[in-house]
Order: structure tokens, then sequence, then C-alpha cells
């Protein structure tokens, strides 16, 4: 056991983390990303009893995020036509701001999206059941 370490985090994702760089990006996914597929030219993590939240608060705890874009935090838009709610946009936020006061989180149109996670050093699968519960974020450093 290590101390200031969130203990949902898994010896694979901490190596992880520390193993990226400045720009560096990692996807945390809901339980209906294709993670396997998206993941297939990097590494996926398989965190599928707990949600994104969690994780995402966990991964705050240890990475920062980069001062140097616009919004280093993007979503999942949601799909014209699906009407669905996004409560969970608003909790991922309070997660953020926690973290890093200030930080603007940006929205990608969902095929970008998942262009956009192909190229994700990593890949992050939770068992989130809020839809359009996914984000990417790319790492900053530590000033």
């Amino acid at each position: 056991m290590l101390k200031g370490i969130p203990n949902l985090l898994p010896p694979e994702l901490l190596k992880i983390l520390m193993e990226m760089g400045h720009g560096d990006t990692i996807v945390i996914g809901d339980g209906n990303f294709p993670h396997a597929s998206i993941a297939k030219n990097s590494t996926l993590v398989r965190m599928d009893g707990h949600g994104a939240c969690e994780v995402l608060d966990a991964i705050l705890t240890l990475m920062p995020l980069d001062t140097y874009v616009d919004a280093p935090v993007s979503l999942m838009q949601v799909t014209p036509g699906d009407n669905v709610a996004t409560p969970i946009w608003d909790e991922f936020a309070k997660i953020v701001e926690k973290h890093q006061p200030g930080t603007k989180i940006g929205q990608i149109e969902r095929f970008q999206f998942y262009d956009t996670a192909r190229r994700c050093y990593a890949v992050v699968s939770t068992g989130e059941t809020a839809l359009y519960a996914n984000v990417i974020l790319q790492k900053g450093v530590i000033k």
C-alpha cells in the first residue's frame, strides 16, 4: 500500500499515468463505449466495477490537466436527435473544478470523439451506466 494514491486505481493504470507526458491523452469510457476496438493501438484498462465519476476523481487526484490548451477535458456531444439528458456532465464538472479550478470542458462530436479516442495513450473501460459519460483528459505539467 502507498499513501495518497486512490485505492481503486490498479497498478497498470498508475504505470500508464506515470508514463504519460505533457499533451498525452487518456479516455474514460462508459459501459456502452467501444473500448476494445478504440484501444487497438493503445492500452485498455478494465475497471468495469467502477463508475466514470469515481475513476475521473481518482485519476485527477494524481494527474494535472494541460493549462496550455483551451479545453483539456472533452466530452462526447449528444448526437443530434438523441433526446438524452446528461446530468453526469454536471458531476464531471464538479470533479474537474475540485481538482483544477477554472478548467474549461469542451465537447467533441461523437464520431470525432471516437477518432480522437483512437489516438489516446490509453482507454479506461468503466461500468458506468449513464449515457454519454465519456471523457478525454489531456495531461499537463506540474509547476
